[in-house]
């Protein structure tokens, strides 16, 4: 007789074990515990990768949050292409696409009746075009799913702020809902209320978010139409923020939250045993900002920094939106293509095998044949491992193949019985007994775990350190990562930036203004500064007489608790350092959440000094906080 190996007489013993008289009866599974998913949002966790699309007349003026007051006739890609950004989509291995179909712009990318304000309106197709129709159909063929943005805040519409806006939003909610397929996700953005065109008034309008839209009756709107269709962000939605726009959850990220408007550090670290199944999308941008601009083409995150962000939301159990802007042709640029298939390739080489597979599963406890520890390898959503009711705190073990090398160890909960395990660690075997190599908190979804190197271990166990009920285990899976290729980026575009040169600090509201042209995005200049109407300034000599065309203002990225970017801006340009002309002033685009530049363009006029007035803080701080100043030529 052969002798038989470990693993055979771990298998021999489990069956002997599932044949024995008391173990034929089927014990009922667990009950779920605490708030659970519903059938859409079970459907949305599947999806996990997916793109965003910011595309519209921002891409046309340089902009990130148009005005309002654009005309339709800048819409003009010389050469659209759906299929070419669907494809580039696919090829970095996210599985759907959402669509800016209206910014807050207002400009809609579809032929609306509505109003003028669209595409009808356009040089696209002659007036007869559809980017919605186009991308929608074009994500069918790839066979990715289909999603749609539509900006509840309207710079452009005269009724925005009053009743008949209202009413104008619910209509397009419908018409989206009824003409373009099935969707799975429907975002309603954040950004609400501020300066604007609004039919000519061109004044600023506030609201209060939650009375204005009433989201309840908008959220059951979609879903009268796309039972399916998972709402993101405001509080009774399917999906929340995850609180920044780095595509950095945290860590844990629960998918369960308090029944109430969350903090941004609540949207970003969730709540465990919260009420709510309100789990996080992480979302950011390939590029600095989200539409394109072509000075960030050598700015574009490589495929490593794609890793990483893989790592900071999808093996945090979050959903990860990533953005992909395409340029004025209205196709994404060649750098974004580039490395979107070399991280996608990675991706699939990475995960094209399960390592775990052929291993022996065993349990500390089992609670009958049908919640066997084996479940956890055989592929299926719904099977899973879980001990008796009383057993919170169960252990599993994989005896693995010979010669298996691995670096990522994948768990994953059976969603629907809720997020049972509030802590876990992993152990390894690598033939000296079980050494510790990983802790952490949550699994739900999933938990990746990226061990420091690749190890070939005999066993590998997974204990469950802490949890309120028995947990209910889905799947262990392990595999070996692949590096992406390496590719190339653009080298930067010589750009129209005056020279900082001899740049003299002459007044400023705080010592340190120097920092703002130093050529260190990461060093910041701060002032004390509370509120909507504080000030801070800061007067420049250049040194010479220059034509000065616009600034772009970089707000710093630094984690500081305390500081905040500015809300608004006043440019005063002068020869002679005594009479001043106001050139610019508003307020920047997106700047609390995205931290991107700032570009502010005007006509250009000779100066000899500069004076940047800040005014108001853009989210509650202490301090106001800029890194770098720098004034553009025409």
């Amino acid at each position: 007789m052969s002798a038989l190996s470990r693993r055979d007489l771990i298998a021999a013993g489990l069956a002997a074990a599932g044949a024995m008289p008391g173990h034929a009866a089927t014990p009922a599974a667990p009950r779920p515990w605490g708030a659970t998913p519903s059938p859409r949002q079970l459907a949305w966790h599947r999806r996990e990768r997916y793109a965003f699309v910011h595309f519209s007349i921002n891409t046309f003026t340089d902009r990130e949050w148009g005005y309002g007051d654009e005309s339709p006739a800048l819409f003009d890609p010389t050469d659209f292409s759906a299929e070419q950004i669907v494809g580039a989509a696919k090829a970095g291995g996210l599985r759907g696409i959402v669509l800016t179909a209206k910014h807050h712009d207002g400009f809609c990318l579809w032929p609306t009746e509505l109003t003028d304000h669209c595409v009808r309106n356009s040089p696209f197709r002659g007036g007869k075009g559809d980017v919605v129709r186009e991308v929608e159909q074009a994500a069918r063929r790839a066979g990715l799913a289909f999603g749609i943005y539509l900006s509840p805040w309207d710079r452009n519409h005269a009724d925005y702020g009053r009743p008949a806006y209202i009413d104008y939003y619910r209509k397009q909610i419908v018409e989206l809902c009824t003409r373009y397929g099935e969707l799975f996700e429907f975002w309603f953005d954040g950004a609400n209320g501020g300066d604007g065109y609004y039919g000519g008034a061109r004044e600023t309008r506030k609201i209060d978010a939650e009375a204005y839209y009433d989201w309840p009756s908008m959220f059951a709107l979609v879903h009268q139409h796309q039972p399916m269709a998972c709402t993101f962000e405001p509080l009774g939605s399917d999906v929340r923020w995850v609180g920044n726009e780095d595509g950095v959850a945290g860590d844990p990220c629960w998918p369960t939250m308090p029944d109430h408007k969350p903090s941004q550090a609540e949207g970003n670290a969730g709540l465990r045993g919260g009420p709510l199944w309100w789990p996080a999308e992480t979302n950011t941008s390939i590029r600095p900002g989200w539409f394109y601009h072509a000075d960030e083409d050598s700015k574009v995150k490589d495929p490593q920094r794609l890793l990483r962000l893989d790592d900071e939301s999808v093996a945090r159990g979050t959903n990860l939106i990533l953005n992909l802007p395409p340029d004025r042709r209205g196709r994404l640029a060649d750098v974004d293509v580039a490395v979107l298939r070399a991280f996608g390739d990675s991706h699939r080489a990475t995960y094209a095998r399960d390592l775990a597979q052929g291993a022996v599963a065993s349990a500390s406890a089992v609670r009958g044949a049908a919640f066997a520890a084996a479940n956890v390898l055989d592929g299926r959503a719904d099977t899973y491992w879980s001990p008796p009711d009383a057993d919170h705190r169960a252990a599993l073990t994989l005896d693995l193949p010979p010669g298996r090398t691995f670096d990522l160890i994948r768990v994953r909960e059976h969603l629907p019985l809720g997020a049972r395990v509030t802590r876990f660690a992993l152990d390894l075997d690598s033939g000296g007994g079980w050494q510790e190599v990983a802790t952490g908190e949550c699994i739900a979804a999933q938990r990746i775990v990226r061990l420091p190197r690749a190890v070939t271990a005999r066993r590998l166990r997974l204990r469950v350190v802490e949890a309120p009920a028995c947990p209910a285990i889905g799947e262990v899976a392990l595999f070996r990562q692949v590096a992406p290729a390496a590719v190339a980026l653009p080298a930067a575009r010589a750009d129209k930036a005056i020279a900082a040169g001899g740049w003299r600090v002459v007044a400023a509201s705080a010592p340190g203004a120097e920092r703002l042209f130093d050529g260190d995005a990461g060093t910041a200049w701060q002032v004390p500064l509370t509120g909507d109407s504080g000030e801070a300034s800061v007067t420049i000599a250049l040194g010479r007489s220059e034509r000065v065309a616009g600034f772009v203002l970089t707000p710093s990225r630094a984690v500081m608790t305390d500081a905040a970017p500015p809300k608004r801006y006043r440019l005063e340009l002068s020869r002679d350092g005594r009479a001043w002309r106001v050139v610019a002033q508003g307020e920047f685009s997106n700047i609390a959440n995205a931290l991107t530049p700032q570009r502010i363009g005007f006509a250009a006029d000779a100066a000899a000094f500069v004076r940047l007035t800040l005014i108001g803080l853009a989210r509650p701080g202490a301090r106001v906080a800029v890194a770098e100043l720098q004034l553009s030529a025409p």
